[in-house]
C-alpha cells in the first residue's frame, strides 16, 4: 500500500492540504489507484469544520473566532463536527476500496481505533476506545485516555467503490485548543467541555512526536505493508481542482 508522508509545507494552502484526502478518495473510487495512507503534521494551526456545522446559525461567528485566534478554517473531507489541531498534531488519511481491508464502516472504526489505542498503550497511556463526556466532534470510536480526555478523533467518508478513514491525534498544545474549541462550540451552540481535550504529550511526557509518528507508521506497515511514495503531480492537480470545496 502506498505511503504518502509529510505536509505540503509551511505556509501551504490549508484548503489544499485537506483536499489531498478528497483527491485520494476520488482516485480510488475511479479505479485509478489502490489503497493508500497519508501521514502528516499540519504546517499551520487549523480548525476543520464538518459540513453540518455550516448549516448552523452560529457558523459565521465560529469562523470569526477561528480567524481571530490565528487558526485557518477549512471544511473537512470526512464527516463529523469541528476539530482543531496545530503543528504538534498528527493527521492520518487512509483510503481503500469498498469493501476495504476491514469490511464495513463499523469494523473500520473499531479496527483502526484499536490500532491507535495500541500505539498509545505502548507508551503507558491508559488508552480506551469510546467517547468522553463533552468531547469535540463526539464519536463512539474516539480514542481517549483513562476515560477522561480525548486524544484521537476518527471519522469516515464513503463514496461509490471507496472509503476514507481519517484520524487526528492531538500530540501537544491542548492548552491552546481548549479556549478556541470553547468559543467555536459556543458559537455553534453544541455541547462541549474543555476538560475533555487531552494530549499524548501530557499523558506520556517521555515520548517525542518523531517517535510517536514513527510508531503509527510502523503499526500501519505491520498490518498492510507500506511503500513510501511521493505525492504525484496528477494527485496534487486533482486536489487543486477540489480546493474550493474545502475553503471557507
Amino acid at each position: 500500500m502506498e505511503l504518502f508522508r509529510g505536509a505540503l509545507g509551511v505556509g501551504a494552502d490549508q484548503a489544499l492540504e485537506v483536499a489531498v484526502a478528497h483527491a485520494m478518495l476520488r482516485r480510488v473510487s475511479r479505479g485509478e489507484s489502490g489503497p493508500a495512507v497519508r501521514v502528516y503534521r499540519p504546517g499551520a494551526r487549523v480548525v476543520a469544520f464538518g459540513r453540518r456545522d455550516t448549516l448552523l446559525p452560529g457558523f459565521p461567528g465560529a469562523v470569526r473566532a477561528v480567524r481571530d485566534a490565528g487558526f485557518t478554517p477549512v471544511l473537512r473531507a470526512p464527516g463529523g463536527r469541528a476539530v482543531a489541531y496545530t503543528e504538534r498534531s498528527l493527521v492520518v488519511d487512509h483510503v481503500g476500496t469498498d469493501p476495504g481491508y476491514l469490511a464495513g464502516m463499523d469494523e473500520r472504526f473499531e479496527g483502526y481505533a484499536e490500532l491507535w489505542a495500541g500505539v498509545l498503550r505502548n507508551h503507558g497511556v491508559g488508552a480506551r476506545v469510546g467517547a468522553v463526556p463533552g468531547e469535540y466532534c463526539p464519536g463512539a470510536h474516539s480514542v481517549n485516555a483513562r476515560g477522561r480526555v480525548k486524544l484521537v478523533g476518527t471519522a469516515q467518508r464513503m463514496v461509490r467503490g471507496a472509503w476514507l478513514f481519517s484520524a487526528v491525534a492531538i500530540f501537544d498544545d491542548a492548552e491552546v485548543l481548549r479556549p478556541l474549541l470553547t468559543d467555536v462550540y459556543r458559537h455553534l451552540d453544541l455541547p462541549f467541555d474543555d476538560d475533555s481535550v487531552g494530549s499524548v504529550a501530557a499523558e506520556s511526557p517521555g515520548v517525542s512526536l518523531d517517535d510517536f509518528e514513527a510508531e503509527v507508521v510502523a503499526a500501519y506497515d505491520e498490518r498492510f505493508g507500506l511503500v513510501p511514495t511521493l505525492l504525484a503531480d496528477d494527485l496534487l492537480a486533482k486536489a487543486g481542482e477540489l480546493t474550493d470545496d474545502h475553503r471557507i
